[in-house]
């Protein structure tokens, strides 16, 4: 369905009671022919689910009350004794689903009480709104404005196979060498042309159908993976907002690979000796409508605000990958070799560090800096959340990256000597390192009340039972080719 259908924060902040807001909703349903309402929302872990009801459901009841369902089904949410919950729609958020056969129009929503009505503290929205509050209330910045990268690969069929006597998967490329056709080689695909950038039309169409539903896009273009990996760009926007965005962006994507029988995948590393998917966070703070990371005569064009911020990211990097890292495969990609950050250091225009400041954004307006290590296995809203308090910290605290040992390095330090490379801390290896840190350094995602220590605990043991001790559990295939001869 052509168009889009954005209701926007007018409705809200510009003094429309909530009758007139359901009248001027009721009016938009018509003029659609909208026969549906979808509540989606999003879990602990970062997953999107949904609810429908029938147009007719439309009422103060629903839009103030909102729908009830079990929070005990999703895992980190509530338990089974208290898993009562609701869900309000948010009418600043509405869009036609281009997806959806008949007429619908889907609301992201807030989970609530479903007695009291008050915002669910593990809500991940209402998390990353608490970010956002928290900033304005330290009196650093008004504003953090984001911008994500999304890579993903797009394949022709996945098969995977698990039990106990068998164990494998078989990944069918829609493109490159391995697809038995002419074209990309493995990583040579980066801003290809077609014919050899095989799914283009899939990205032509995602991106328009994005911004019919009222999602600004930078650009799209395949990325390194010969094996068709793309990314997407979209315009930046505040945390909370730029949250839903990436759940509409993996929606979407998804779905426009599923409609032409394609998988997209953002899982960080598919492929073994091809490039991964990493979901980079570009960022930055302003006050009052001026920029906060700019400085004329700072290194990079950064201001002391900006490297404070910079040194809270690394500081405390080793922690914060427990949620913008949290699977197991995630580690896969932050290899040698890939344009992976493995090391925790900043430079100018250098993808192999954590933290890179893009050359080409030089103006005190667009002056920012990027952290590599993320990728599209986080919690979107945890992620952002997570970030932005670990750069208020190093702000707080006036951390210096350079007296720290974060850098600047403005070379290529695989070329580096080993002891020279030594002098640079590493980034953790794996989920479970990870999760180490994030239990001996969490101090800094508890103020404002932003997280809190039961949900952080929860956070660790859930990431243990159901990622790090299945794979560590389970025997690997290359296990078998290695050790059967024993």
């Amino acid at each position: 369905m052509k168009g889009f259908f954005i209701c926007s924060d007018d409705w809200i902040k510009g003094g429309l009671d909530i009758f007139s807001s359901i009248t001027k909703l009721r009016t938009e349903i018509k003029k659609h022919d909208i026969r549906l309402i979808d509540l989606k929302f999003t879990d602990f872990l970062g997953k999107w689910h949904h609810m429908t009801v029938p147009t007719s459901n439309l009422d103060k009841k629903m839009v103030t009350n909102g729908l009830g369902f079990d929070g005990s089904n999703f895992a980190g949410l509530k338990t089974l004794e208290l898993g009562d919950l609701s869900l309000v729609p948010d009418l600043s958020t509405g869009f036609i689903d281009p997806f959806s056969e008949i007429p619908t129009v889907s609301f992201i929503c807030d989970i609530v009480e479903a007695d009291s009505k008050k915002p669910f503290p593990r809500d991940p929205r209402f998390i990353a709104q608490k970010a956002a509050d928290h900033m304005r209330k330290t009196g650093i910045a008004d504003l953090s404005l984001w911008g994500p990268e999304f890579e993903y690969y797009i394949f022709d069929k996945v098969l995977v196979s698990m039990s106990h006597m068998n164990f494998g998967y078989e990944i069918h490329p829609c493109e490159g060498e391995d697809a038995g056709k002419f074209g990309l080689k493995t990583s040579g695909g980066y801003h290809a042309l077609p014919p050899e950038d095989a799914v283009a039309g899939v990205r032509d169409r995602t991106v328009v159908l994005l911004e019919e539903a009222g999602i600004p896009i930078h650009y799209h273009h395949h990325e390194v993976g010969g094996h068709g990996q793309v990314e997407i760009e979209v315009k930046f926007a505040p945390l909370k907002r730029m949250g839903d965005i990436g759940m509409m962006v993996k929606y979407f994507s998804r779905m426009a690979a599923y409609q032409e029988g394609l998988i997209a995948t953002y899982m960080p590393k598919p492929l073994h000796n091809e490039a991964g998917n990493g979901m980079h966070f570009h960022q930055h703070l302003f006050k009052n409508g001026k920029p906060l990371f700019y400085s004329k005569s700072g290194y990079a064009g950064l201001s002391k605000i900006a490297l404070h911020y910079i040194a809270g990211l690394l500081h405390h990097a080793p922690a914060l990958m427990a949620i913008t890292n949290p699977s197991t495969n995630s580690y896969k990609r932050l290899v040698p070799g890939f344009e992976a950050p493995v090391n925790s250091f900043f430079s100018l225009g250098n993808r192999s560090a954590a933290i890179r400041i893009p050359k080409y954004a030089s103006s005190p307006m667009a002056k920012r800096m990027e952290f590599r290590p993320p990728d599209a296995t986080c919690n979107m809203y945890l992620a952002m959340a997570a970030q932005l308090m670990a750069g208020l910290d190093g702000i707080k605290k006036k951390m210096d990256p350079v007296k720290l040992g974060f850098g600047p390095y403005d070379v290529n330090v695989f070329e580096m000597s080993d002891k020279e490379r030594s002098r640079i801390k590493s980034l953790p290896t794996s989920l479970s390192e990870a999760l180490d840190a994030l239990k001996k350094d969490h101090a800094f995602l508890l103020d404002g009340d932003v997280f809190d220590e039961t949900m952080i605990e929860d956070w660790i043991a859930l990431k243990m039972k159901k990622d790090v001790l299945p794979l560590r559990n389970r025997t690997h295939p290359l296990e078998v080719q290695l050790y059967l001869d024993c």
